[in-house]
């Protein structure tokens, strides 16, 4: 008797790992639950920070330095050229294309349209020469040492723009249950964090000393940068994320002017909040 029993016992357990195993291969698999050989792409906008620089300008009659120099972004605020095709390019925007590698990391390239401006009119320290001092109402009566930044003397911006194309490495965790959310189909929410290095292209617009300006893209320098954002994913395949990226930018070959012997040199720190919308898929 007590081994029809332990037959029993036996026949119920296996029967019920059967139905277990069954019903887990009946279930499937949320969208949302793998990452692993999706793509995804974003367009966002940009506001951009700055620390002060040093800039060098260097040419066959001159060779100076201005010290300390303050720029900012140039913002367009909300606006219809962020999707108008014609446009699109000319605010401060982000683009970005990237793939997963596997369920948490993904590769991508993209390029951080920014804007640099220094600001005008301002009193900064000036070592070193140029033709023409005193000019271009830019000395000051009793401080032979510093300069006024006139519109005669000097403008400088990289506003067509601060380009910067890189390439990331991303780290992304579905962080979607301290939120109180379980269905992720419909509504996911990403911790996303990364690190990216590339060249920067920028068209600057430079007036220097009354020379011809200089508009053409040219490889100016190197950067590299960190970042971390907020992904929320919504019916699988579209998103909005915020991200904090910064990083270091070296910019040690600008062209100023016409004249292949004009340059500038300058390098500095750079902050961003972006704000960009997307789509994430499997080909």
């Amino acid at each position: 008797m007590k081994h029809i029993y332990k037959l029993i016992a036996v026949l119920t357990l296996f029967s019920s790992t059967i139905s277990f195993a069954q019903e887990a291969v009946t279930t499937p698999l949320r969208y949302t639950d793998s990452n692993k050989g999706k793509f995804y792409i974003y367009w966002g906008g940009n506001r951009g920070y700055f620390s002060n620089s040093d800039i060098t300008f260097r040419g066959n009659d001159y060779d100076f330095t201005i010290k300390d120099v303050q720029a900012s972004d140039k913002p367009k605020g909300w606006h219809i050229d962020y999707i108008n095709p014609s446009r699109m390019t000319i605010p401060q925007t982000n683009l970005r294309i990237g793939y997963f590698i596997s369920d948490k990391y993904n590769i991508s390239i993209g390029v951080d349209h920014m804007k640099y401006v220094m600001d005008q009119n301002k009193m900064v320290k000036l070592s070193g020469y140029y033709p023409g001092k005193g000019t271009y109402g830019e000395t000051i009566e009793g401080d032979p040492d510093r300069v006024l930044l006139t519109d005669d003397f000097l403008t400088f911006e990289h506003t067509d723009g601060l380009n910067y194309l890189n390439f990331e490495i991303n780290r992304v965790d579905d962080i979607s249950k301290l939120f109180g959310v379980w269905n992720t189909d419909k509504v996911q929410i990403n911790l996303t964090e990364g690190v990216g290095f590339g060249i920067v292209y920028p068209k600057t617009n430079t007036k220097l000393l009354g020379k011809e300006r200089y508009d053409e893209f040219h490889v100016a320098g190197l950067g590299v940068s960190a970042k971390a954002g907020l992904n929320v994913t919504f019916f699988k395949h579209f998103f909005i994320q915020a991200e904090l990226k910064g990083g270091f930018i070296d910019m040690y070959d600008v062209r100023t002017t016409s004249d292949k012997a004009d340059k500038a040199m300058h390098n500095f720190w750079f902050g961003q909040t972006v704000i960009a919308f997307g789509g994430i898929f499997r080909l």
